[in-house]
């Protein structure tokens, strides 16, 4: 996919965020850091573009929920989320680049939980490669991609790297 058509995924996703919470009251938006984060923010710029709504919108880092915390390899960041609002009683859309195992899914849903009570937590991701190891479902998806074990999405945001594009790479 090239830039454009992620842009097309983008501006459907935002449309059908609205549809799905029928408007926009009582709906956030947040994304699980890094790249994540710039999924929200990019949706929330576009519902703000068609419906002249701002939705509330934050990172989310999930550094100290994640299960691999005991791994030497990984020393989490002990950062405090500080959304600067309020998830209690709100409809959550948690968003995030690549679904994958569900475990970075999992440890943000833990994430928001102590942060608040949300009336609940609806999960966008613009690609889904499948391979889940816990049952995490998305309920807004840009794309189905398939892979194998061996493949990997090579997804590319211009924030980070200067260019939006998607492609399949196999492992090396």
């Amino acid at each position: 996919m090239d830039e454009a058509a992620i842009a097309r995924m983008l501006t459907r996703l935002s449309h059908e965020l609205v549809e799905r919470n029928k408007g926009t009251e009582n709906v956030c938006v947040l994304g699980i850091r890094r790249r994540g984060e710039y999924v929200a923010r990019r949706i929330a710029a576009l519902v703000k573009q068609f419906y002249g709504v701002d939705l509330p919108c934050a990172g989310i880092d999930i550094g100290m929920y994640r299960d691999d915390l005991v791994s030497s390899f990984f020393v989490p960041e002990a950062s405090v989320n500080r959304l600067g609002f309020s998830v209690d009683g709100k409809r959550v859309v948690l968003c995030d680049d690549v679904l994958h195992t569900g475990r970075s899914v999992r440890a943000a849903i833990e994430a928001i939980f102590d942060l608040g009570r949300p009336a609940c937590i609806e999960l966008l991701v613009l690609c889904d490669r499948g391979g889940r190891e816990i049952p995490v479902s998305p309920d807004l998806v840009g794309k189905n991609i398939p892979t194998a074990r061996r493949e990997w999405l090579d997804l590319r945001l211009r924030e980070i790297e200067g260019e939006d594009r998607l492609g399949i790479r196999a492992e090396r």
